[in-house]
């Protein structure tokens, strides 16, 4: 019969590297300052003794886990997979670990926030969804600190990270303007993310200034029953049949506007000739050879860090009110608006 191996111990780690408790500890939590040297020894005794870190034991007996809870959907989407990726990346730079939740409908995330509180999770993230106030305010209680991404509430203690996109708007119109577009155009879904709708409420209200100061000349504002790729293609069917005169498209996402490029490719329409077109999220199918779209890039890097940092500022402060940072954006330009 083979032996039974016993767990390995934080004090056998420290026993064999001649350190203390404490320095075994400080290494893997983060917690604290300890000698380059010390961590060397406890790395290398803990690694020769196979230790494993058990980090739920830990958020026991600290009151809160080493996890980060992440809320997603829909990550067949190629820049909310893009999100995520950053977001792990982040969260395992700052010594974190990720407890990642997939939801399919907004109604399953009051249970999926509570479970993150029983996992006595150190902050919970929110890319899907909007929270409702009493499970928000239940976090809290927790001392669990919520922030959510590209969205935005009025919430208490709630803080939000989203990308800029009033300026990213503005930087799209103002780039076709200056290549001489007059007729611009807007296309969304009809049950859009609150990035599309923002983006759109801000396409409105700059068409209208610009309309009055003689800057273009019209504008329309398209909708599709669904989303994403599929969606661009049924509505540049459409616009092919019935459309208004445009000779320039912004779409709320990438995927969108790749769909669109290729619904009109059987027309007589020539991009960037006739009809420039210009998307959101730089995603890696926009820059291949059949699409080269001009899009807006949200900087998934920054919006992870600021995440995190948001986060971990509210551990032991988290009373304080509500803040929203807004992540600067950049136009890619390519060649479906030159």
């Amino acid at each position: 019969m083979s032996k039974i191996k016993n767990t390995v111990t934080a004090q056998d780690v420290a026993t064999l590297a001649g350190v203390s408790r404490s320095a075994v500890s400080r290494t893997f939590s983060n917690n604290g300052s300890i000698a380059d040297e010390t961590k060397e020894k406890v790395l290398t005794a803990a690694k020769q003794l196979g230790y494993q870190v058990n980090f739920l034991a830990q958020g026991l007996n600290r009151q809160r886990s080493n996890l980060i809870g992440l809320v997603v959907a829909e990550l067949t989407d190629p820049f909310r997979s893009t999100l995520l990726e950053a977001l792990l990346r982040e969260v395992q730079h700052q010594g974190y670990q990720a407890l990642v939740t997939e939801i399919r409908d907004d109604n399953e995330l009051d249970d999926v926030i509570r479970r993150f509180t029983q996992f006595r999770v150190s902050g919970v993230v929110v890319t899907s969804g909007q929270p409702p106030i009493e499970i928000v305010e239940e976090c809290i209680s927790s001392n669990i600190p919520v922030v959510g991404i590209n969205r935005h509430a009025s919430i208490p203690n709630v803080d939000f990270v989203c990308s800029d996109n009033r300026h990213g708007i503005r930087l799209a119109v103002t780039h076709l303007i200056n290549s001489g577009r007059r007729n611009i155009g807007w296309l969304n879904c009809e049950k859009s993310t609150w990035s599309g709708m923002n983006r759109g409420s801000e396409f409105e209200d700059l068409m209208v200034q610009l309309q009055r100061s003689g800057q273009i000349k019209t504008y329309n504002c398209f909708t599709t029953h669904s989303g994403g790729y599929k969606g661009g293609l049924k509505a540049a069917e459409k616009w092919i049949k019935s459309g208004p005169p445009i000779d320039a498209l912004l779409c709320s996402t990438a995927m969108m506007a790749c769909g669109f490029l290729d619904g009109i490719k059987q027309s007589p329409v020539k991009v960037p000739d006739d009809l420039q077109v210009i998307g959101f999220d730089n995603t890696p199918i926009t820059s291949q050879q059949s699409y080269q779209l001009t899009t807006i890039a949200q900087d998934t890097k920054a919006i992870a860090r600021q995440t995190l940092e948001f986060l971990k500022s509210r551990v032991g402060n988290i009373g304080i009110g509500q803040r929203i940072a807004n992540v600067p954006v950049k136009l890619i330009i390519r060649k479906s608006a030159p």
